[in-house]
């Protein structure tokens, strides 16, 4: 089956073993911590009864405990920068085929562009631009022209008058002053409940 894997899942597949060995490694330096204070306890309890030889012995064995911390810790440091490099080398291969997919997208948009066509085509746009702003403005005058002969009609004609017209808002005017008394009168009305009730508390 691992022949059928994609590349994402072989690379994630190398991440996870790299992180195993160092949670390993990591592992094995708190082991010889945890051996060092055993072997610093012991060694004060042979000093302390008096046993010379145990003492060297353990002594011995905490050096050696302590070559062993120093070359794991020693090997986890290397892992780390390693991957560290790692990261910098995939940061910059994700980079240069960025790159390289933009230049190629860079190279199919000029291959396709025709730039003689596209001139022509907004010289072309720019000419019916113009023929069309005379024919709107031939449009425009030509309704002003209406609108004029339109409105010197006889007033015997019209529909509404302007006496009908200024009634109308004449109407509107009322209302809406109307509509305001209502509003104070109102206001007015709160403001008297307002004060007959702090009355009756005093």
């Amino acid at each position: 089956m691992g022949l059928f894997k994609s590349k994402d899942e072989r690379r994630i597949e190398r991440e996870m073993k790299i992180r195993q060995g160092i949670r390993a490694i990591e592992k094995s330096i708190r082991q010889q911590e945890k051996f060092s204070d055993d072997f610093i306890k012991n060694a004060q309890n042979a000093k302390k009864i008096g046993d010379q030889n145990q003492y060297l012995f353990i002594r011995g064995a905490l050096k050696k405990t302590a070559a062993v911390k120093k070359m794991l810790e020693r090997q986890l440091l290397a892992i780390k920068n390693a991957m560290l490099i790692h990261q910098q080398a995939e940061s910059s291969r994700q980079f240069a085929e960025s790159m390289n997919l933009m230049s190629q997208e860079i190279g199919r948009i000029f291959g396709e562009m025709d730039l003689t066509r596209t001139q022509a085509q907004w010289e072309k746009a720019v000419s019916q631009a113009g023929s069309m702003e005379e024919r709107m403005e031939l449009f425009l005058e030509s309704m002003e022209q209406s609108a004029i002969s339109g409105s010197s009609t006889s007033t015997n004609e019209e529909l509404v008058s302007d006496e009908e017209i200024d009634r109308m808002i004449q109407a509107d005017v009322l209302a809406a002053e109307k509509t305001e008394l209502g509003k104070l009168d109102q206001l007015e009305s709160e403001i008297a409940k307002e004060l007959g009730v702090a009355k009756q508390k005093d």
